[in-house]
């Protein structure tokens, strides 16, 4: 156990657990992960961690709680819907994928690990509607003079899907930032419904 730690406060302990567990979880998987591994990293004790998180399940969904809240607060605070659609999209694209990117464990634990199990799914499906509800915002705000039968809801969901597939690839190094953001871009674009002026091509990511 590493010196000093017995000082920290309670809510700061937290943090580290979680930080540990976040580390584990993405490398080894819920199934696979430790109690034993999680309290290593942490450099606390088990029966500590034991204390703070009943379970190895109880923890996991903490982690999920937390990863979901920074991502979801991080992206929303970087998009401006006073914007053009223009710079709206680009904005909220790049603001998603550079989250990703520089928080791989937290996505990969937020989409690889956490839909794998059942007993997440109903925290998982929960965040995925938060996600979509935002963007189904950010295609309303985009669109000139949309269709009356415009379903912005089934368009999110199904850029949602696409948007993940996408982020998979970033998260694990197999695309960079911009190549992923010029594909979303070009994706969402073709998305926004509606009676566009040629002003309003597809925009480049760089």
């Amino acid at each position: 156990m590493a010196g000093g730690t017995k000082r920290l406060p309670r809510a700061v302990r937290e943090q580290q657990m979680l930080d540990a567990a976040v580390q584990i979880f993405s490398v080894n998987g819920y199934h696979e992960t430790s109690m034993d591994a999680i309290a290593a990293e942490a450099q606390i004790s088990k029966p500590m961690l034991y204390l703070y998180y009943g379970s190895k399940e109880e923890l996991f969904g903490a982690c999920l709680d937390r990863e979901l809240s920074r991502f979801v607060e991080d992206v929303r605070g970087k998009i401006d819907f006073s914007q053009s659609p223009r710079e709206l999209l680009r904005n909220a694209v790049l603001a998603f994928l550079e989250y990703i990117d520089a928080n791989r464990a937290s996505w990969m634990v937020l989409y690889n690990q956490a839909t794998s199990s059942q007993a997440f799914a109903h925290t998982v499906r929960e965040g995925r509607e938060r996600i979509i509800e935002l963007v189904g915002r950010l295609l309303q705000a985009g669109t000139r003079n949309p269709e009356p039968d415009t379903d912005f809801d089934m368009m999110a969901v199904a850029l949602v899907g696409a948007g993940e597939a996408i982020a998979a690839r970033v998260s694990t190094g197999d695309a960079g930032v911009n190549e992923a953001a010029e594909l979303m871009i070009n994706l969402f674009w073709r998305g926004l419904k509606g009676k566009q002026s040629d002003k309003d091509a597809p925009v480049s990511a760089r």
